[in-house]
């Protein structure tokens, strides 16, 4: 049976992070590599990867199902896909979930004209990851959502499923400003420049 390798990022974590990855060395074709950002640390595991797809998850997400993965290749493979996602659900609080399920929302909205995906969940045809450049590692924010941006919509899908996140991002940074920026990135969709600037928001996640 083949094992799927699983790279880890880790970009100077002080919890063991490291530690506990290699625990599971035992059972998993699993290591540890130097991170960064996220577009750095993204860019740095795919090119090590030498599987036809990829796939790209935060470090805060659960899956669903467990179906989900295999159901996500069968499309990719199905379809010919580019690019292909889910959608991301929530057990924080009403207002947490209720966010989340208008990200989800729009983000089918967008499969009409230009689709997007964020970086919860991202399954990459590893071929054409690297001809599009990879993640753009000199954005300061939202660098999946430029990426999937150049995705041909007829070779990107949302399956159905979804991955569990946590509430940190409105814990660090309150509701109506996640909210705000992310309503501000819709709009600036052919800004390049917009996601060049530095938003504070991973500034809010260190300490």
């Amino acid at each position: 049976m083949r094992i799927t390798p699983v790279l880890v990022a880790d970009a100077g974590s002080t919890d063991g992070t490291s530690e506990i990855v290699r625990s599971f060395g035992d059972r998993l074709a699993v290591d540890v590599i130097l991170g960064g950002m996220p577009a750095v640390g993204r860019n740095r595991g795919a090119a090590l990867a030498m599987t036809p797809y990829v796939l790209f998850l935060d470090a805060d997400v659960e899956l669903a199902d467990t179906g989900l993965i295999r159901r996500c290749l069968e499309k990719m493979q199905q379809k010919q896909l580019h690019l292909a996602t889910t959608s991301v659900l929530c057990r924080g609080g009403l207002t947490d979930k209720a966010l989340y399920w208008g990200s989800d929302f729009f983000q089918y909205l967008s499969c009409i004209y230009k689709p997007f995906a964020t970086g919860m969940f991202m399954m990459f045809d590893r071929k054409r990851f690297h001809e599009l450049g990879g993640f753009n590692e000199e954005a300061q924010f939202a660098e999946d959502y430029l990426l999937s941006q150049k995705v041909a919509r007829r070779k990107f899908a949302i399956v159905r499923g979804g991955v569990f996140t946590t509430n940190r991002r409105f814990q660090k940074m309150g509701h109506w400003r996640v909210f705000s920026l992310f309503f501000r990135t819709a709009l600036n969709t052919h800004n390049v420049r917009f996601y060049l600037r530095d938003h504070k928001y991973w500034g809010a996640y260190k300490g």
